[in-house]
């Protein structure tokens, strides 16, 4: 299982059947040699599917995108314009709920990076576009003694941290849009977090609550023995030195 999103069914969604597997490993294979047209209408079913499928089979298939898809939970519900909220409360100064409309109407801030899972896989130059976290941090008014913001997912399981500092990068993004259009469910929508440097499970998916900390509480994988400070190719055993 790939951690870069969330990994590990709870086992109470519906089952998949033996033929419907075998059927989608089957389609992912010949997508390998397939037309890029063709591999990006792959990548959209599998998306689809993969909403339904709690083996995470979906994840490990190939797609034009290069994304894998998981999650933590067996199901996620699904959020819209009519029942999204982004909260963010903790030690500020300003509580409040976000809309997506709210959100859209911040400036925006359009990031090109390689998209980077600590298991390996890789998705080169993937434009993610929305607000910068700091943004919503100084809106918020974070108080004297806060040193970290923790991030809580509407999965009802997932959650992530970052030190202040982290959090208050130019390439940390509360993202609206991958590739230039509006964020899929699939891959964390209709809001993530995005954190360019550093691996990609720190991207929380389907992100709902934005709390401001005294201190950095271990998020989902970091429980599950993956580091906390998480920059690509300087963490997990790749480099002693911490800084971005």
């Amino acid at each position: 299982m790939d951690p870069s999103t969330g990994a590990g069914p709870d086992g109470h969604g519906a089952p998949v059947g033996r033929r419907l597997v075998l059927g989608m490993l089957g389609l992912g294979a010949g997508a390998m040699a397939a037309a890029p047209w063709l591999q990006g209408r792959l990548e959209a079913a599998l998306g689809a599917v993969a909403d339904k499928d709690p083996t995470g089979v979906t994840g490990l298939l190939p797609n034009g995108g290069g994304f894998r898809y998981y999650s933590v939970t067996s199901s996620v519900p699904h959020k819209d314009d009519g029942n999204y909220r982004l909260t963010v409360d903790g030690l500020v100064d300003k509580p409040g709920a976000y809309r997506l409309a709210d959100l859209r109407a911040l400036p925006q801030t359009r990031l090109v990076r390689d998209v980077q899972c600590v298991t390996g896989w890789r998705v080169p130059e993937t434009p993610f576009e929305g607000v910068r976290l700091s943004t919503l941090l100084d809106a918020a008014g974070v108080r004297r003694g806060a040193k970290a913001v923790r991030f809580t997912c509407f999965d009802g399981a997932y959650s992530e941290s970052l030190t202040l500092d982290q959090a208050r990068r130019p390439d940390v993004l509360v993202t609206l849009k991958l590739r230039d259009k509006p964020l899929g469910h699939s891959h964390g929508g209709p809001v993530r977090l995005y954190v360019a440097p550093m691996y990609f499970y720190k991207s929380a998916k389907w992100l709902s609550g934005i709390t401001v900390t005294d201190e950095v509480r271990p998020g989902y994988w970091e429980e599950r023995g993956y580091d906390v400070d998480a920059w690509v190719g300087r963490s997990n055993g790749r480099d002693d030195d911490p800084t971005a």
